[in-house]
């Protein structure tokens, strides 16, 4: 009984700050789902960092054997997307799948992460689909900047810095 009127005034309390009702509910009911969800899939910290090490071992190792075939662009586009992929998804492992992907679908980089994904889709579609090299090629040049972007992305200031140095470099003065 004590409960219910507790309830109650809440309910009165947010209607009067303009809460909606529903709308706590339904975030309640999200956040009850994804506590539910991390609980069921939960790593030790140091079950996290084998995680992270090994993902992101395999990850550098497939980048660094994509050199090998460079000359190559088909088997060079997959192993080297393939590498970004793994060492993407090594940095799940410390932060959580969730949280990963709210961070990559921040506003602030939004842009950078759906360039990023496209352009590794596009590069496996033109490698493996189209088997056209030079299509691999371009959408692997442009997979790499998108990394670059991506990655300069979680640095504070970083993007900035890069355009005024892109700006500066390929300033001309007539």
């Amino acid at each position: 009984m004590y409960m219910e009127r507790m309830s109650g005034a809440m309910g009165r309390l947010k209607s009067l700050v303009g809460m909606e009702e529903e709308e706590e509910a339904q975030e309640e009911e999200n956040i009850f789902l994804t506590d539910d969800l991390s609980r069921q899939c939960s790593l030790s910290p140091q079950q996290r960092m084998y995680g992270f090490a090994a993902c992101l071992a395999c990850g550098l190792f497939c980048t660094l054997l994509s050199l090998l075939v460079f000359l190559h662009p088909i088997k060079f586009a997959v192993t080297f997307t393939f590498g970004n992929l793994l060492s993407l998804g090594s940095t799940a492992f410390l932060v959580g799948p969730m949280r990963q992907l709210k961070m990559m679908f921040d506003p602030v980089r939004v842009v950078a992460s759906a360039v990023f994904i496209g352009s590794m889709a596009i590069a496996l579609f033109c490698a493996l689909y189209i088997h056209s090299k030079l299509l691999t090629l371009l959408a692997i040049i442009i997979e790499f900047c998108a990394l670059i972007w991506y990655s300069l992305s979680y640095i504070p200031f970083a993007r900035a810095a890069a355009k005024k140095f892109m700006g500066s470099c390929f300033e001309a003065e007539f």
